[in-house]
């Protein structure tokens, strides 16, 4: 495999079990911006592999899915998970906006979006060619 692809799948594994380990300890805030952090990251892989560049410094789940050329391939579900994950890379870093985003993001619903997160990236993993 490609250095450049396996660069970004290692951090979007490592940033996959860092959110496992916030959902563990309640931190609910960075469970959301980690899984965003895992799909950006595997999107990027995708980009790397079709272009053999380095992806866009851009961080826009459904811009990424598309400059990936996997957009077309998502499910609704997949898709609605990029719409919910999108905003809380940037949101979830400023002050003003993380007590907004924290009170939304729940135990029962951080369970979801984690399985979700995982399901997704699998299915980005399967689209590589890797298990």
């Amino acid at each position: 495999m490609d250095e450049k692809v396996r660069y970004w799948l290692d951090l979007a594994d490592y940033d996959f079990e860092t959110a496992k380990a916030m959902l563990e300890t309640k931190r609910f805030l960075y469970v959301g911006f980690m899984c965003h952090q895992v799909i950006e990251k595997s999107l990027k892989a995708v980009i790397a592999k079709n272009t053999g560049e380095l992806p866009p410094k851009i961080h826009n789940l459904i811009r990424l899915s598309e400059l990936s050329g996997k957009r077309d391939g998502l499910s609704e579900e997949h898709l609605e998970l990029l719409r919910i994950l999108s905003p809380l890379n940037i949101e979830s870093r400023y002050p003003e906006y993380k007590k907004t985003i924290a009170s939304g993001l729940t135990e029962e619903i951080c369970m979801k979006l984690t399985s979700e997160t995982e399901e997704l990236l699998c299915w980005i993993k399967k689209q590589l060619s890797i298990t």
